[in-house]
């Protein structure tokens, strides 16, 4: 029955899984499963999301792969806008949250639904996400959340699954992870606690490796293009950095930050191949942008990361922003040398054609080719002139 369908922004896991039981033996509703794929579930994982959906009486299942939507609108941007939240988070989980959103809501309406449902509580900031991207895309449907309507307890959905007749194990772990495309999210256990860091087991990918090795990252006009001279796709590119360099325990951080709905919050992260990526794309940067392109975009950048967490991807200004990011980056092409080690990289150098530190102007600190000395000393007297004017007047101010 059409009325009756809806549609369940399903990741596999518990919430989600009630939600598919729930819909479809208490509601009635004809329940159409999907899983929105930003890079962040294995084909294992997929295939059992398939074969569950089914089992929990969903009617159809589908995966939506949106690996490429969520580089090509989303990523790249953060790329060139170098952007990290708070300086530190490349805010994995809610930039692809949005993309996810989109998915499912897009979607709903193909398969002509009158309602769609989402998994999340009401502590956090994904209800937002999904609640106003739903809004925005498909006003026309109702939005259904079982697990914050009804504040429900993990053990009261366990046992609801159970008692009919799906075996439910899905144990209250001490830290829960989002895994994706640009990084893993860590969430509870010692982050609970605002004196107490990770400790290694936390991490998904443990610190294996020792020494130092040099890795070479190919950029064109500000994308990620080759790893140690091999070429790939933009998606490829960033998987493949992220093999190269496992066992290092890189881009691990903890990011302390304001959510949406006004609390603060800690949440861990590795992310070794979008803090390289960031690092190395800023680092290129400096030799191929002048001052002002590097003020400006670090000020745009900022904003659309905000945004971009706060859940504002379809505001009209983020396409401005996105156009200004995407004009900065003609001249960003080159290759960046990082060298890393456990726990740690650093950049080394740049190759590039469009360096602009080597010219005919002159060498910094060495040589000048494009003044003379009386050239200098005028330029200098120049600048100080709104100092020396100031000073005349207020000497008692004088250092």
């Amino acid at each position: 029955m059409a009325s009756k369908r809806i549609v369940v922004a399903y990741s596999g896991g518990l919430d989600t899984s009630f939600n598919i039981m729930y819909l479809t033996r208490e509601l009635g509703y004809e329940v159409y499963a999907a899983c929105a794929d930003t890079g962040g579930f294995s084909p294992e994982q997929l295939r059992r999301n398939e074969e569950n959906a089914y089992k929990l009486g969903a009617v159809s299942y589908v995966t939506l792969d949106v690996k490429d939507e969520y580089y090509a609108r989303s990523l790249r941007y953060m790329v060139f806008g170098n952007v990290l939240r708070g300086g530190t988070y490349p805010i994995s989980v809610s930039s692809e949250r949005i993309f996810q959103a989109i998915a499912i809501a897009r979607y709903a309406r193909e398969v002509g639904a009158s309602a769609i449902a989402h998994g999340s509580t009401g502590a956090g900031n994904d209800q937002v996400r999904f609640d106003m991207t739903f809004q925005v895309m498909c006003p026309e449907m109702e939005i259904v959340t079982l697990t914050r309507d009804k504040a429900l307890s993990r053990q009261e959905e366990v046992d609801y699954l159970n008692a009919h007749g799906f075996p439910a194990d899905f144990a209250k772990l001490k830290y829960s992870y989002n895994v994706g495309l640009w990084g893993t999210s860590i969430c509870g256990g010692e982050l609970l606690d605002s004196a107490q860091g990770l400790p290694e087991e936390a991490y998904l990918k443990p610190l294996t490796k020792t020494g130092h090795e040099t890795v070479r990252l190919g950029f064109e006009k500000g994308e990620l293009v080759s790893v140690d001279g091999k070429a790939y796709g933009h998606v490829a590119a960033i998987q493949a950095l992220e093999t190269r360099v496992d066992g290092y325990g890189l881009g691990r951080d903890i990011h302390v930050g304001d959510t949406i709905i006004g609390i603060k919050g800690r949440v861990g992260f590795e992310a070794a191949a979008p803090m390289l990526i960031i690092a190395a794309h800023k680092y290129l940067e400096k030799y191929t942008l002048s001052k002002w392109q590097q003020y400006w975009k670090d000020q745009v950048g900022t904003w659309y990361g905000m945004f971009l967490h706060e859940s504002q991807y379809l505001e009209p200004v983020m396409r401005d922003i996105e156009a200004m990011l995407e004009s900065s980056q003609r001249h960003v092409t080159g290759t960046v040398i990082a060298e890393i080690g456990p726990k740690h990289f650093e950049m080394v150098g740049v190759e590039s054609a469009e360096d602009l530190v080597k010219t005919k102007f002159g060498e910094y600190g060495e040589m000048q080719k494009g003044w003379t000395a009386e050239d200098a000393k005028g330029f200098i007297k120049v600048l100080s002139t709104p100092l020396r004017v100031y000073y005349n007047r207020h000497e008692d101010e004088a250092l």
